[in-house]
């Protein structure tokens, strides 16, 4: 009797995929803020947890066939690190969206849009470095693809910096409505952050491998 042999998981293929899933919460959260509707925002909250829970389930089915594998195509402590950054991406597009709701916000700044779009553009940018990940030994447009998200990140920065000050420079803001977006702009800088985080990581790989 003959079996056939398991297929042998591609760990690069998952991070494709939780990459598409981040570039599938940044447009969630861009067309929820972008079309603002109080009554409608829950629909949309409950979208992203769908992506969410896809995201967070494809690490867990990642991380159950990782404990059992002898050989990888990197490092497991790398896999891992890529995979939790990767996953943070999700959950802090997510984040935003709970802020939201939890601040019970009756309308969207004009700011966060531009947020939002930075976030689109970095998760699309983050998406094509995990499809080059894999040949990351050669790969010039994963580096420059690294590059970019690193200059988006410092942009938004920027931009974070801006909007606060902003805030408290306006008179006619009340204290409550400071509060609110001074911690939504740092939820979506985070959004750009953990972008660059998975940066992080991928560089290590190239640094050890190269």
């Amino acid at each position: 009797m003959f079996f056939k042999k398991e297929k042998d998981y591609d760990y690069f293929d998952y991070f494709i995929r939780t990459a598409a899933f981040a570039c599938e919460a940044a447009a969630c959260l861009h067309d929820s803020l972008a079309d603002f509707n109080e009554d409608l925002f829950r629909s949309r909250m409950a979208k992203m947890h769908e992506i969410e829970n896809r995201a967070d389930n494809e690490k867990h089915d990642m991380m159950s066939r990782l404990s059992h594998e002898f050989i990888t195509p990197i490092e497991r402590e790398d896999i891992v690190a890529l995979a939790q950054n990767l996953d943070d991406v999700v959950d802090s597009i997510d984040d935003v969206m709970l802020r939201i709701d939890m601040y019970c916000l009756t309308e969207v700044r004009a700011e966060a849009l531009v947020f939002t779009e930075m976030i689109i553009k970095c998760c699309d940018e983050l998406h094509r470095a995990v499809t080059e990940f894999r040949s990351f030994k050669s790969s010039t447009a994963l580096r420059e693809s690294i590059r970019l998200i690193n200059s988006i990140e410092s942009e938004g920065d920027k931009l974070h910096s801006d909007c606060v000050r902003t805030l408290f420079r306006s008179p006619d803001i009340d204290a409550k409505t400071v509060i609110a977006w001074s911690g939504i702009y740092e939820d979506l800088e985070m959004c750009l952050d953990a972008c660059e985080h998975s940066t992080d990581v991928m560089e290590s790989v190239i640094m050890k491998n190269t």
